[in-house]
C-alpha cells in the first residue's frame, strides 16, 4: 500500500511532468495539488444522498467499490497565469476555456494514474467520473457523484455562494477523487459547516461573485445553475474556438477571479 506520502510525492510529480498539463507557448494549467482523505462510512456521504444536497442522484462510495474504505480527493490549483488571463477581458479568456477543457484531459490522466498505482499494490480503486455509470442529469443539472461534494467530506474546503469549493489553495481549479479498499486516515476538518470559508454566508461579507457572473446567475440566495447553463451553452462568447477544438459548451469562471476566495480562505472567514 501506497503511504500518504509516497502517494503525495507521485501525485505532485505526475501534475508537474505530465505533458497533458502544459498548453501551447508554455501554458501551465495546474499548480500542486492539494489531498485530502475521508472514510467510506462518514455520515456525510449518507447526507449527500438526499435531494436537497445532492440531487437525490448522488450514490455513496460503497456503491461504487464493493469493499471500499477510504476516499482520496484532490484539488489542481489554476496557475496564476490562467487565473490573470481570465481577470482582464469582459468576457472569459481563451487560456481559460484551455485550462478547463484540456486541464480535464490531464485530469482524467491523473485519476487512472492513482487507480493504476494503487493496483500495482494490490488495492483495489475506482475513480467514479471514469466510469461506465457515472451519468448526468442535464436537466436537473446533478450527477450520482461529486467532485466538489467529496472534497468537501475529506476535509479539502467549504461552499462559496457561488456553490464552489473554498480550499486552501482558494476556489480556481479542479476536483478530483478515488475510491479504494485501502485505509487512509482522515484528518479532522478545520470547519463545522458547509459555507463556513464563505465570507457572505459566514458573515455576510463580501458577495464580490454576485457583481462578477456576467450572467446574473449569482444573488445573495445564491447560484442559478440554469442561468449559469444557459450562459455557456446560449451566450458562447468563444463558440468559434470552442468548436475547433471539440469542446462541448464554453468556459466561465468569473465568479472565481477577481474574489476574496480566489487563491485562499478569506482572511475573514476562517475565525
Amino acid at each position: 500500500m501506497l503511504d500518504k506520502q509516497l502517494l503525495r510525492e507521485k501525485i505532485t510529480a505526475f501534475v508537474e511532468h505530465d505533458s497533458a498539463n502544459y498548453w501551447h507557448k508554455g501554458l501551465r494549467f495546474f499548480d500542486p495539488p492539494l489531498l485530502g482523505y475521508a472514510r467510506v462510512d462518514d455520515p456525510l456521504f449518507q447526507e449527500m444522498k438526499k435531494k436537497e444536497i445532492g440531487g437525490g442522484m448522488f450514490r455513496p462510495p460503497v456503491e461504487w467499490l464493493e469493499g471500499a474504505v477510504s476516499v482520496i480527493s484532490y484539488f489542481l490549483p489554476f496557475t496564476e497565469a490562467v487565473r490573470r488571463s481570465n481577470d482582464v477581458a469582459d468576457e472569459p479568456s481563451k487560456n481559460w476555456l484551455y485550462a478547463r477543457f484540456e486541464g480535464e484531459k490531464l485530469n482524467n490522466r491523473l485519476r487512472k494514474f492513482i487507480v493504476d498505482e494503487l493496483a500495482a499494490t494490490g488495492l483495489r480503486a475506482v475513480a467514479p467520473l471514469l466510469e461506465d455509470e457515472f451519468t448526468i442529469d442535464h436537466h436537473l443539472l446533478v450527477s450520482n457523484w461529486s467532485e466538489r461534494h467529496a472534497a468537501y467530506a475529506a476535509g479539502l474546503g467549504t461552499f462559496s455562494l457561488s456553490r464552489g469549493l473554498i480550499t486552501a489553495r482558494g476556489i480556481a481549479g479542479r476536483f478530483g477523487s478515488i475510491i479504494t479498499a485501502g485505509e487512509y486516515t482522515p484528518l479532522p476538518r478545520d470547519y463545522s459547516f458547509p459555507f463556513q470559508y464563505c465570507s457572505w454566508l459566514r458573515e455576510g461579507l463580501c458577495g464580490s461573485c454576485i457583481k462578477r457572473c456576467p450572467a446574473g446567475a449569482i444573488s445573495e440566495d445564491g447560484m442559478n445553475k440554469e442561468l449559469c447553463r444557459q450562459y455557456l451553452h446560449q451566450k458562447d462568447s468563444l463558440q468559434k474556438l470552442r468548436e475547433e477544438h471539440g469542446y462541448p459548451y464554453s468556459a466561465c469562471g468569473k465568479c472565481q477571479i477577481g474574489v476574496s476566495c480566489e487563491g485562499q480562505i478569506p482572511s475573514s472567514a476562517t475565525g
